[in-house]
């Protein structure tokens, strides 16, 4: 099995004074599914200091130590919601690249490719908790909870699909083997087949 190393949300619980790591159970059977092995990113093993400069190589070991063979960006949070996992992303991005390693992102993990390509983000309606068609080289009925999106395609990408009020819904690198979903796959009751055979191919999966 490929092992992919996958983001995780933050959720902070001020009565305890604590911020987790948290991922969908969901997901990890998503990508268990697609016979990728999940490995949890940890979000406080890329450290900066106020004026940006670098605390702590750890997610740099981490990375050498786990040697993924593919990355996923999950959802959940609101990109510049949480600095740790924002910084986090953008270093598993900057890995990907360097190793032309595949990338999926979902839903936040697409808006975050599409911000360091240097696109930006619009506040979106009628997205959050629902459903609707998306058409283009993806054609689905697919699940909805985002509250922002691609204001427009960022360069060196393509649309792959866009829902019925014109809102990007997929996105795919040009020349990387980098994809970004805005639905959540995982959220499905039964994984849909059209979204495991596509990540398949994505990731290389036999």
């Amino acid at each position: 099995m490929k092992i992919v190393a996958v983001s995780q949300r933050v959720d902070v619980f001020p009565e305890r004074g604590e911020s987790r790591d948290a991922l969908d159970q969901r997901l990890i059977t998503f990508l268990l599914s697609a016979g990728l092995l999940p490995v949890p990113v940890p979000n406080v093993l890329a450290l900066q200091t106020p004026d940006g400069e670098q605390t702590d190589n750890a997610l740099h070991e981490w990375l050498n130590a786990v040697a993924p063979q593919a990355i996923v960006l999950s959802g959940g949070n609101d990109v510049g919601q949480c600095r740790a996992r924002d910084l986090t992303e953008t270093r598993l991005l900057d890995h990907a690249r360097a190793h032309c390693l595949p990338v999926l992102g979902i839903c936040r993990g697409m808006q975050m490719i599409a911000q360091c390509a240097g696109g930006e983000l619009k506040p979106v309606t009628g997205h959050v908790r629902t459903r609707h068609k998306v058409s283009g080289q993806i054609t689905a009925d697919v699940n909805s909870y985002h509250g922002f999106s691609l204001a427009a395609c960022p360069k060196e990408f393509a649309v792959l699909a866009r829902s019925e009020d014109g809102e990007i819904e997929a996105i795919r690198h040009l020349s990387l083997p980098w994809e970004g979903w805005m639905w959540h796959p995982e959220r499905e009751e039964a994984f849909a087949a059209h979204d495991v055979h596509r990540l398949k191919q994505l990731f290389d999966i036999s």
